[in-house]
């Protein structure tokens, strides 16, 4: 090292000062003085090193610039803290259930009950008598008129209620279950490893393919407890297939004094075959069949909160409201407020309009290409930007309806000497953190994901991002 780079590493600013600055202090109401100044010495420490493995002339280097170069380094530490917390992002992926985006977009009356029961509310106490009463408790009435359900117990996930059931009802004894339904959920998180956690026995029956009801009746034994049907909602299984329903299994159970438990995976409350696609089992159809519990999400099909379901008789599930293990899986008070908003839209009929995944999935195709167009028509002033509206398909994804498509409109955005990977970056990272699907070497923005109402952020995203570039 030099005598030059030495003289440098003397001059180098201290925090002191650094902190004062008036680029660095506007951070400090944004992120906390302990992190802007873990950010400064970070910095001065990155500086320091420069200096100290540099061979090449720093002549025109001096305390002005070195002080530049340290606060450079600190605002990007702080764009880079910032692209780390939570925040809200458009999906303009064309999957509608994006699990990594949140899965289902919450309704304007869900969101205002999370805004409402920020403050105290009554989660567990009964307005009636003052007493105390298990949490989800306000919900009972309203699951009975929706699915026909004696009792419920809501709880944070879908693998927690199926933990929380098995445990609660099966542990120490036999539970059956199809080989083709031994599903995998994401997170390689597989069922069999449920059922080991749980303390049941698994006892497989029939193929991959094909399980008959004689293969259910020829496994049940003194120690068997319950006959379990899965719902695949995240695979198919297509070809030489077939495999019984609740409405089959319940019977069988409930003739040898077993319970009938239905997973039915993606929550649906209403038949979905209006929308176009495959149909799916629903809560009150699998209890009006005979399921004694009944097992669901809130946050795919339903279009709530996520949550994990379970209904069914009182008999059974007041046992696993009362299991040690339900207090550790059990929801907040804020994921209540939205869940009982949703299942309000649902009991006033107005699902369809009010809750967001519906809309989504009940969007025309021509509805889309009209909005792709009066997007691109807003975008026709940006000269650097190639947009053009083509016509698609989109996945409902997050683990339902596997394989199904519907048709959407896409936004194909292209720029000149800018990759699509670039500007996908660019957008995600954005002031609207829009996220888009590549193709071909083309950005598209799929509208099949996207509320009408966020359209105008679309154009405000893509318009930011070519001013940037």
């Amino acid at each position: 090292m030099n005598s030059d780079h030495q003289e440098l590493l003397r001059i180098l600013p201290p925090v002191t000062e650094l902190i004062d600055d008036q680029r660095v202090a506007a951070l400090i109401d944004e992120a906390g003085r302990e992190s802007v100044v873990d950010w400064i010495r970070q910095a001065l420490d990155d500086v320091r090193d420069w200096l100290l493995a540099t061979d090449e002339s720093t002549g025109e280097e001096n305390r002005e610039s070195l002080t530049g170069r340290v606060i450079e380094a600190v605002v990007e530490q702080s764009i880079r803290s910032r692209l780390r917390r939570f925040d809200r992002v458009i999906n303009a992926t064309g999957v509608v259930l994006h699990t990594g985006l949140g899965r289902s977009p919450l309704s304007a009356t869900a969101r205002d009950a999370i805004d409402e029961l920020g403050g105290a509310g009554n989660v567990e106490v009964d307005l009636e008598t003052g007493e105390r009463r298990y949490r989800g408790h306000q919900l009972q009435a309203t699951w009975r008129a929706l699915c026909g359900a004696e009792d419920s117990v809501v709880v944070n996930n879908n693998a927690a209620a199926t933990l929380l059931t098995l445990q609660a009802l099966c542990a120490g004894r036999e539970v059956i279950i199809s080989r083709g339904q031994l599903i995998e959920i994401g997170g390689s998180f597989r069922l069999p490893e449920i059922f080991e956690l749980s303390g049941v026995v698994l006892r497989e029956v029939g193929t991959t393919n094909r399980t008959s009801v004689s293969d259910y009746a020829q496994a049940i034994g003194p120690d068997t407890a319950a006959i379990m049907h899965v719902h695949t909602s995240n695979y198919r299984v297509v070809g030489f297939t077939d495999t019984p329903g609740i409405d089959l299994l319940a019977p069988l159970a409930h003739e040898h004094g077993l319970i009938a438990i239905d997973d039915i995976g993606s929550g649906a409350m209403i038949d979905v075959e209006k929308f176009g696609l495959p149909s799916e089992p629903t809560f009150r159809e699998s209890l009006a069949e005979g399921a004694d519990v009944v097992l669901g999400s809130g946050d795919k099909l339903m279009g709530g909160p996520q949550a994990g379901i379970i209904l069914g008789k009182r008999e059974f599930v007041e046992p696993i409201r009362q299991h040690p293990l339900a207090r550790a899986v059990r929801v907040g008070k804020l994921t209540l407020a939205a869940l009982s908003a949703t299942l309000d839209a649902y009991g006033r009929g107005r699902a369809e309009t009010e809750i967001p995944l519906l809309r989504l999935l009940a969007a025309t195709e021509s509805d889309l290409v009209a909005r792709a167009e009066a997007i691109a028509k807003k975008l026709g002033a940006l000269e650097s930007l190639t947009v053009t509206v083509r016509p698609d398909t989109a996945l409902v994804g997050g683990g339902s309806l596997p394989g199904a498509e519907l048709p959407t409109a896409v936004l194909a955005v292209t720029r000149a000497e800018t990759s699509a990977d670039e500007l996908a970056l660019r957008l995600r990272t954005g002031p609207q953190r829009l996220f888009t699907r590549i193709q071909n070497d083309q950005v598209l923005v799929d509208l099949r994901s996207v509320l009408a109402e966020d359209d105008s952020r679309i154009v405000e995203a893509l318009e930011s991002v070519v001013e940037s570039v």
